[in-house]
This record gives structure tokens, sequence and C-alpha cells, in this order.
């Protein structure tokens, strides 16, 4: 899978994890120079807290673009170490 935004290719895998209809790939397949940390959290009831990264590529900054959550809950701990994207990021084959 890979997680494309503005043209750019920031992540790739082929160990994705699907939760919700969200990809969550393996944080070490992040191109780690297109990211930056966001303070931004949010809270899921049966994931626990997200936290944000801004994807930046192509010159431009799509804000809280990524997430993951640090710390999951028991029931999401298949996600733990992984990342989810949404906000015009495609993933696809």
């Amino acid at each position: 899978m890979k997680a494309i935004w503005n043209g750019v290719v920031i992540a790739e895998s082929d160990d994705t994890v699907v939760v919700e209809g969200n990809h969550y790939f393996p944080r070490a397949s992040l191109k780690a120079d297109q990211f930056q940390k966001s303070d931004h959290t949010t809270v899921c009831g049966w994931k626990g807290t997200a936290s944000y990264l801004d994807v930046i590529a192509g010159g431009e900054t799509n804000a809280n673009a990524a997430w993951y959550y640090p710390t999951p809950k028991d029931a999401a701990k298949e996600i733990a170490g992984r990342v989810a994207f949404w906000r015009g990021v495609e993933v696809r084959e």
C-alpha cells in the first residue's frame, strides 16, 4: 500500500492493518522528512487518545493529515506503532 499526497509518496508498506476502513502503516514506513509533529489530539472511546502529524509534500503542508495512537487501549493494540491518514491523502495499492 502507498499513501500519497500532493503527488508525493509519503508512506509505503505491504504490512498495513485495516481498522474502521483506514490503513494503518508501520511508523517506520513513513518518509520521515515529509512529517512534522502537531499539537492536535482527539479521543476515541475504544482506541484511546490520538496524536497527529502534519504532512509536508510538494512545498505544501496538510495540517493534521496523519494520526496515530501513542498508547492505544487494549482493544486497539494491533495499531500500536502505526499511522493512518485522511484529509486528501490517497491510500492505494
